[in-house]
């Protein structure tokens, strides 16, 4: 089994990709929390937990790890420190540590910031991050959903490099889905693709990705 770090792991969407990896028999998570007592929630069920804080210094997180599922966010309280820096600190150690694959989760308007009126910063933010990895030489996925809910998942989403209409939503179960899915090394490598709630299967969607435009 891949040993799967999972930063963000005590937000809402970070707290739904532990529980995806939970349930793969190919991955086991590790839930990176930057308090000690935050760790009981996690161990008391049997997954492994490191401590670490994006603010300060966190090249040891990434030591013995396989992939990473970057899913922390700040809610817009430490943009540079956290969403910006934060990424790329784990983005360095996971280099140091070569690590296999590092899944990005990012957002849609990402690729064209001063697009967006009230997120300007945010998804500055986030390209910014988005870019370094894209820059840095690991397999990567970057994902970009759009507004993120917490509706029942339904398995299904429309996915593209540039979606047409980036109005939207995509429950958050959804979105830790195909987070985990493109932790697989032949699924959406080196590949940045926008998704919404849809019709399409998530792994046949993701499984299509190459061709997708």
């Amino acid at each position: 089994m891949e040993k799967i770090l999972v930063v963000g792991a005590t937000g809402t969407t970070g707290n739904k990709v532990i529980n995806e990896l939970y349930n793969n028999q190919n991955f086991e998570p590790i839930a990176m929390v930057r308090k000690e007592e935050q760790q009981s929630q996690f161990e008391k069920r049997g997954i492994k937990t490191v401590l670490g804080d994006l603010a300060e210094e966190i090249n040891h997180v990434t030591n013995g790890i396989d992939k990473v599922v970057f899913a922390a966010g700040s809610k817009g309280k430490a943009l540079d420190l956290v969403d910006r820096k934060g990424a790329m600190k784990i983005i360095d150690a996971s280099k140091k540590h070569r690590v296999k694959k590092f899944v990005m989760l990012s957002s849609i308007g990402a690729d064209q910031p001063k697009q967006s009126n009230k997120l300007q910063d945010y998804l500055q933010a986030k390209q910014d991050a988005d870019e370094y990895l894209g820059n840095s030489g690991l397999d990567f996925t970057i994902v970009r959903p759009g507004t993120l809910n917490n509706e029942v998942p339904t398995g299904k989403i429309t996915i593209s490099k540039s979606l047409e209409n980036k109005e939207g939503a995509i429950p958050r179960g959804d979105v830790a889905k195909v987070l985990v899915q493109s932790l697989h090394s032949d699924i959406a490598n080196r590949e940045v693709f926008e998704i919404l709630n849809g019709e399409q299967r998530i792994e046949e969607a993701l499984n299509t990705m190459p061709s997708v435009q």
